[in-house]
């Protein structure tokens, strides 16, 4: 299956949020999905890195990084550590950075842009938060899916 999402709102229209079309694919997984861990964090991302060293069991990382593009969220080391936890894939509401590595490696990864530019670490930011960007309202729990179509939220399993 290439094009998950147009079946998703074929099947469940009303119940989905779309996402405003803003974000661009990055990562060798252009399908993913999975239950969704919130993160609020503003050009820091400490408690990213605190995170993908945790067991991932599938899920995905939605981060309100306050759509700021001036200093990447995510590269390529959280990334790689990313997968060897087990995690799906992540939604960023900011910017990654290390494109070219987070395209080979078996991860979903939804951006608004790429900037070279790595955060400073000051250890701030809020995990379970709920989150509003890209006209979505994400709750810790809901569940995203994501392919090359764009993003939608489920308030349950879809899948």
């Amino acid at each position: 299956m290439l094009d998950l999402l147009p079946d998703l709102c074929d099947e469940h229209g009303d119940a989905l949020q779309v996402a405003e079309p803003l974000f661009q694919h990055f990562g060798a997984n252009a399908i993913f999905y999975g239950e969704a861990v919130t993160l609020s964090c503003f050009e820091d991302n400490s408690l990213v890195r605190d995170l993908v060293a945790r067991p991932g069991h599938g899920r995905v990382m939605v981060i309100d990084g306050g759509g700021s593009v001036r200093r990447a969220l995510l590269g390529d080391q959280l990334a790689i550590k990313a997968v060897d936890s087990g995690w799906a894939g992540f939604i960023i509401h900011g910017a990654v950075r290390d494109v070219a590595t987070l395209n080979t490696l078996a991860l979903g990864v939804k951006a608004l842009a790429a900037c070279p530019v790595k955060t400073e670490k000051r250890g701030m930011g809020t995990e379970g938060a709920v989150l509003h960007f890209a006209g979505v309202t994400i709750s810790p729990g809901d569940f995203v899916y994501a392919d090359l179509n764009g993003v939608v939220v489920s308030a349950s399993r879809l899948i």
